[in-house]
């Protein structure tokens, strides 16, 4: 067995703590990852709190591994000794059904295995994630980062990444279209870089004006603020795509709903702890679809990895000790950060 170091949450009511557990011995195809970082995602704070139903503790959370390969399983043949890569929401999957042949793991009908709060395919043992010093991860299901993706950047695009290209990419934004991106947090952030990078003409749709400058930054065409209501009939039909990445109940979906055009689609990735309360009459007026995506497959998130290199877009990031990591959640919580914290695991 391989002693690892970490942080876990012991119940929904603690604050995280130093944890110490261990991992399995590499299997055959099996990589061995040395964590550089880890990036705290807004779900990681809902499964430590048990706030998407039963969770499993204790809890060592994170699915936005990046780090370096350490040793490999003696039939490994993707990956070797010092070769940067990264861990994302899963890391395992039946590999026999429908979705798991076509290359569309995430959607596997027997479940994915979560990287943590999951359960792997022996029926027993729990999966715990990235908030330690290393990980054991089939090779299948381990992402090569390109070498101009400094690690620490990389680490939020394993699920802030690829949540917002699979979305786009799979309802085709790109040149002609007008795309929305509801909320400019760690998710919408990211959106925004794709979306612009994929040749869209972007709008951010916020709360409040204070992030006008970072969006426009960031490549944003547009920023509107809904505080003003006025805008929700000024804009109407105008967008053939909007991407939802809040993670709040208090939405009047309605409102954006009527945004869209004709056949438009809204998307959500954001996944509140409350239902949304939605009407379907703006939908049926103009054949609107309302949909919903969930992060990506293994060669989706491999293709986000390449498309971000390619024209470099990278997270805004905020690094941090591991320690400071209870209040880093709380400030999630605020909404006070730019864009995404990461932890930096050496000083674990």
């Amino acid at each position: 067995m391989i002693k690892a170091k970490g942080i876990a949450a012991k119940s929904a009511k603690s604050n995280l703590v130093p944890f110490s557990f261990e991992r399995r011995d590499p299997k055959p195809h099996d990589v061995v990852i040395d964590i550089k970082y880890c990036g705290i995602c807004h779900s990681d704070i809902h499964q430590v709190r048990s706030e998407w139903g039963e969770s499993i503790y204790p809890m060592v959370p994170g699915h936005e591994i990046a780090g370096v390969v350490r040793a490999v399983g003696t039939h490994v043949t993707k990956y070797k000794v010092g070769d940067h890569v990264g861990v994302g929401c899963f890391v395992d999957s039946c590999r026999t059904c429908s979705s798991c042949k076509a290359e569309m793991d995430n959607y596997c009908l027997e479940g994915m295995t979560q990287t943590y709060n999951s359960v792997e395919r022996d029926g027993k043992t729990v999966t715990q994630g990235g908030y330690s010093d290393v990980i054991v991860v089939d090779e299948n299901y381990v992402l090569r980062i390109p070498n101009s993706i400094p690690l620490d950047k990389a680490a939020p695009l394993l699920c802030a990444g690829i949540t917002l290209y699979s979305p786009l990419t799979h309802w085709k934004a790109g040149p002609n279209k007008k795309v929305a991106i509801m909320g400019l947090g760690g998710l919408g952030h990211m959106g925004v870089k794709i979306a612009v990078a994929l040749g869209a003409e972007v709008t951010v749709l916020s709360h409040s004006d204070k992030k006008r400058e970072d969006a426009l930054k960031m490549g944003a065409h547009h920023f509107v603020s809904t505080a003003d209501s006025s805008v929700f009939a000024k804009y109407e039909s105008t967008f053939d795509l909007i991407i939802n990445t809040v993670s709040s109940s208090e939405i009047n979906m309605g409102d954006y709903f009527n945004l869209l055009k004709l056949d438009g689609t809204l998307v959500v990735v954001g996944a509140p702890d409350k239902p949304l309360e939605i009407h379907p009459f703006p939908l049926i007026i103009k054949r609107r679809s309302y949909s919903g995506s969930v992060i990506g497959s293994i060669k989706e998130t491999q293709e986000m990895l390449d498309f971000c290199a390619q024209h470099n877009i990278t997270p805004e990031i905020e690094v941090i000790d591991p320690s400071y990591v209870n209040e880093a959640y709380e400030r999630v919580l605020k909404s006070d950060v730019r864009y995404r914290f990461v932890m930096d695991m050496s000083k674990i």
